[in-house]
């Protein structure tokens, strides 16, 4: 299927790895101009040479903190009228509560909260003026289903879900949608670092700890960065004008319930 986006510009956050580099990966063989964003140069440079040997897509880099006001400048003032948006930044760390600062909060709020909705400004009218645009936020499963451990991502993401689901209706009118997709387990470095960490305070071995993970899981494998890519790809294509302000859940049936 043709997603009629070659050509479009696109905007591709914590692009360097993992599910973000593989939104970027989908985006470029559907032939979109894709700026790819992370902190560290050199993996990011790295994987823009790796996007342009494949194409058909043009790949473009901007080693920046998105978090920040000049990060977000950087960007912006080398490509600008982006058609797509996809928003990506790593959770915060898991942990207890009552360990957390306020400082701690803030820090997470910025990086999974307000700084995808200072790109989505940054963006969304220009989108609106030209008639068409795409934003894709790559937030988490724990958002529909929570995880205890896990409430500055879950606080920080379910802030983002709810002004985004707000916005959403807004914008589809002039031909500009916006939705989340949310991973549950994915194959990337930063599960397997997880694991590591757990199988550590257990005492365990990781093989111990994906095991049992597995054991539980209904699909009994973890996700591939590339299923979320392509499904990323769709949403930012032609044929998905009409899904606008969802939350799709891509977590091989983890969650159990019906909505």
């Amino acid at each position: 299927m043709d997603l009629g986006i070659h050509g479009k510009k696109a905007l591709v956050c914590g692009a360097s790895a993992g599910l973000g580099y593989a939104c970027a990966l989908a985006l470029v063989q559907e032939g979109a101009h894709v700026v790819i964003v992370a902190r560290t140069e050199g993996p990011l440079r790295e994987a823009a040479e790796r996007l342009r040997t494949i194409g058909p897509g043009a790949v473009d880099w901007v080693a920046a903190d998105v978090t920040s006001d000049e990060g977000r400048a950087a960007i912006f003032a080398q490509h600008r009228d982006f058609d797509i948006v996809v928003t990506n930044a790593g959770g915060p760390a898991p942990g207890d509560f009552r360990q957390w600062s306020r400082d701690t909060w803030h820090a997470a709020i910025d990086a999974n909260m307000l700084a995808p909705i200072e790109l989505i400004k940054a963006s969304v009218d220009g989108m609106m003026a030209r008639g068409w645009g795409r934003i894709v936020n790559i937030t988490s499963s724990a958002v529909k289903s929570p995880v205890d451990g896990l409430g500055l991502s879950t606080g920080a993401r379910s802030g983002l879900t709810g002004f985004v689901s707000g916005l959403a209706r807004s914008t589809v009118a002039k031909g500009v949608t916006i939705n989340n997709l949310l991973p549950g387990t994915f194959d990337t470095a930063r599960l397997a670092g997880n694991f590591a960490a757990q199988a550590q305070r257990e005492g365990q071995s990781v093989d111990t700890i994906k095991a049992a993970r597995l054991a539980k899981h209904p699909a009994h494998r973890f996700g591939q960065p590339d299923e979320l890519g392509r499904t990323c790809a769709f949403l930012c294509s032609a044929h998905a004008g009409y899904i606008n302000g969802q939350n799709l859940l891509l977590d091989g049936g983890s969650f159990t319930g019906v909505f």
